[in-house]
């Protein structure tokens, strides 16, 4: 391949293997390219909601402490360069061709060998593990997709950390038909004598299920766990809303894993209250990784959790009116966002723009969200998995009585932009990522 144009074309001629769980495949692409993982050191993160957030906080922590990170996350949103960072800044167009030829021609010597061609997501997968061999990264922030156990990144045998934010009902389809099959598969990625980080889990068996698997491995857990966060409040300056809490940033303020601590005052440019959860889950996965050796002092923690930016997650696009996006896709997601509604917008009018991809369980999402709505306004995303706007708002309309379809992203932002005209508005665009750029375009075009 000799351009970006070539890879991507490659990459689609290659989704249509579609997604196959297992490791056999992964391991023999990565033993065709040497191995490269085991050369790495990897913070491995897994779970259902949370996970790019958390990849975004420990990574920024990370750069600001003067470790070389990289980070893979999952699935893109802006751009496909965005899920291959090496200390912040996306992949090249040439490192891009270099390490994908690379891959695609070790797929043609699997393929010569008989064995099966890796999905779309193998490769990806390997190309970036390839990518940060290369980069020399002393730490990579390693993003899951959307299973554990037999997800393409569980190629890592022996991580620094294994992290598992929180878990709930999604991808049933592959990872089973409820909460604790789900639970398992995720918790596939706890190692032999590994270092275990889990969002407190609120149902009881999901803990034990992270628990057992941490006794079968012989792993050590640590739990984190928002309700010890305090004094959290939000702000709003410009384009940018944060929001701040104080918490221990070395342990617990009694007696715990990490000894005492003193609680410090946390700013955060990630709004939406979920992200207290997951800047939680950040800071004892630093701990962890103070425990396996790094320095990180606590000033790093503090200005790498204060700059760390994961667009598409309560992120403002505008000002006048309010104008926000959110990638929430499943049900505990709606929740935790109805929750930061609540909390902070109930003077507010507020105006939903809703995609969603008809695999999701866009029913349990809506009957949760749309109380909270002045008006709806339905959308396709630009998805092959998509469900049709005005079947999604026929759906709607049996919890709303103000749904109207629009044929285009750009006419929803158009007529949400008008009503919100109306006394003090909020437009709130959520229910997949997979339409989120062409929304952000349409509001930068307006």
């Amino acid at each position: 391949m000799k351009s970006e144009q070539e890879v991507w074309e490659y990459l689609r001629q290659i989704a249509g293997s579609g997604i196959v769980l297992g490791l056999e495949s992964m391991r023999g692409l990565l033993a065709e390219l040497g191995d490269i993982q085991d050369s790495l050191k990897v913070v491995h993160v897994a779970g259902t909601n949370g996970k790019g957030s958390v990849c975004a906080m420990v990574s920024s922590v990370l750069r600001q402490a003067g470790i070389r990170v990289g980070r893979y996350t999952s699935p893109a949103v802006f751009s496909k360069k965005e899920q291959y960072q090496a200390d912040g800044e996306y992949i090249t167009s040439q490192e891009l061709t270099e390490v994908f030829t690379k891959v695609r021609q070790a797929c043609g010597r699997m393929a010569a060998k008989g064995r099966r061609r890796p999905t779309v997501f193998e490769v990806e997968t390997a190309a970036a593990l390839l990518y940060f061999y290369r980069q020399k990264c002393q730490v990579v922030v390693l993003e899951a997709g959307m299973g554990g156990e037999g997800d393409a990144t569980n190629v890592i045998a022996h991580p620094l950390v294994s992290v598992l934010t929180s878990i709930s009902l999604d991808h049933m389809k592959f990872l089973g038909d409820d909460l604790v099959q789900i639970a398992r598969a995720k918790a596939g990625i706890i190692k032999e004598g590994g270092r275990v980080v889990a969002v407190k889990p609120g149902q009881q068996e999901v803990c034990e299920v992270i628990e057992e698997s941490c006794r079968e491995k012989h792993a050590s857990l640590t739990y984190s766990d928002a309700r010890r966060a305090c004094n959290i409040r939000q702000s709003a300056y410009r384009n940018e809303m944060r929001q701040h809490f104080t918490y221990p940033l070395r342990g617990f303020a009694e007696e715990g894993a990490y000894g005492k601590g003193n609680y410090h005052e946390i700013s955060l440019s990630l709004a939406g209250e979920y992200q207290v959860e997951n800047a939680v889950c950040a800071i004892e996965t630093v701990n962890a990784l103070r425990s396996c050796g790094f320095d990180i002092s606590d000033e790093a923690v503090l200005t790498g959790l204060s700059k760390a930016r994961w667009e598409g997650r309560f992120s403002v696009l505008c000002q006048k009116p309010l104008f926000i996006m959110d990638g929430a896709h499943n049900a505990d997601a709606a929740k935790k966002l109805a929750k930061t509604l609540k909390r902070g917008f109930t003077n507010h009018k507020i105006i939903y723009i809703i995609g969603v991809l008809a695999d999701k369980a866009h029913g349990e999402m809506l009957e949760i969200m749309l109380p909270l709505a002045w008006k709806v306004y339905t959308v396709t995303p630009s998805s092959p998995r998509a469900m049709d706007g005005q079947a999604l708002a026929r759906e709607a309309a049996n919890y709303h009585a103000c749904v109207s379809y629009c044929t285009t992203v750009a006419q929803a932002v158009d007529m949400a932009v008008s009503d919100a005209r109306q006394g003090e508005s909020l437009i709130l665009a959520f229910g997949s990522l997979s339409y989120l750029g062409e929304l952000r375009e349409a509001v930068r075009n307006r």
